[in-house]
């Protein structure tokens, strides 16, 4: 069984990867279409489309989502994305015109990174998106990655990717850890980058974590946000500090299930398994 992000029916992902192994991005594609949401609890974040995701915009469909190190630049990756999409023919018929909806966020690797992902690697790297199991560790938007800089105890982190499931369907996330803070295994209680301490002064703007939550169970755009903001209780399970002013952590949600909108306690219960996917895919993304 395929246990990452992309064994949820109606998500294909791929990476790109520069060839230094110092910054990459990720790309997501929903090919018929899905229902999106987010939530920012970092700081500082950087992004592009999210206002598409609000409850009260008109586009009622998105095509696909975009991670990127690079920081502002690699803001840039979502135009690659998009031009691979108008090839497949998906997006929003305008006219003569498709236009796909490709909400974008960036984590900062600038320190570490030897280049800066562009519109050409966002085309890569939707270009080899898949419904294969999502490769994991230092590749895509978490290949710069690094986690447990707030106790001086920094580590090189990357990507990780997990997948839940019930009788309601299936919800997987897929995390780029960039995190100031420390990160603990809640399961084992072991500390896998840093001490749990807050110590480390750091230039503003350094870090993020990114994540892009999928499910198959139908809901409507307010239901993905609500969604997105209980998903983010998995980034508080794992790092010491979560949403701190250094971090622009950002959550993504899409639903590609089609049918009723969720009952309060079903959708309790798929915001439940978008938590653990994400706590999971934190852990993962330091193996």
């Amino acid at each position: 069984m395929n246990r990452t992000i992309t064994g949820v029916p109606g998500v294909l992902a791929g990476h790109w990867t520069h060839d230094s192994g110092t910054t990459g991005c990720t790309a997501f594609l929903f090919p018929q279409g899905a229902v999106g949401g987010a939530v920012v609890p970092g700081s500082a974040p950087g992004s592009r489309e999210l206002g598409v995701l609000e409850a009260e915009h008109l586009a009622d469909r998105i095509h696909g989502f975009c991670l990127s190190g690079g920081s502002a630049f690699g803001l840039s990756t979502a135009d690659g994305v998009m031009k691979n999409l108008v090839e497949r023919g998906i997006g929003f018929p305008i006219g003569p015109h498709i236009v796909p909806l490709v909400p974008t966020a960036i984590l900062f690797d600038l320190s570490v990174a030897e280049a800066r992902p562009d519109a050409s690697s966002g085309e890569a790297a939707a270009a080899g998106a898949s419904d294969g199991p999502l490769p994991e560790g230092r590749v895509g938007a978490g290949a710069g990655a690094t986690a447990g800089l707030a106790s001086n105890q920094a580590r090189r982190a990357g990507l990780g990717s997990w997948l839940e499931q019930d009788d309601l369907g299936v919800v997987g996330a897929a995390v780029a850890l960039n995190a100031y803070g420390s990160v603990k295994d809640p399961q084992t209680g072991e500390w896998l980058a840093g001490t749990g301490e807050v110590r480390v002064e750091v230039p503003l703007l350094t870090n993020t974590t990114l994540a892009v939550v999928a499910t198959s169970a139908p809901l409507t755009k307010a239901q993905c946000n609500v969604v997105a903001r209980m998903a983010s209780a998995g980034f508080a399970r794992c790092i010491y500090p979560a949403y701190a002013p250094v971090d622009g952590d950002t959550v993504l949600v899409a639903s590609t299930g089609t049918g009723s909108p969720l009952s309060p306690i079903q959708l309790a219960r798929v915001g439940h398994l978008a938590a653990v996917s994400i706590e999971r895919s934190i852990v993962r993304a330091l193996a």
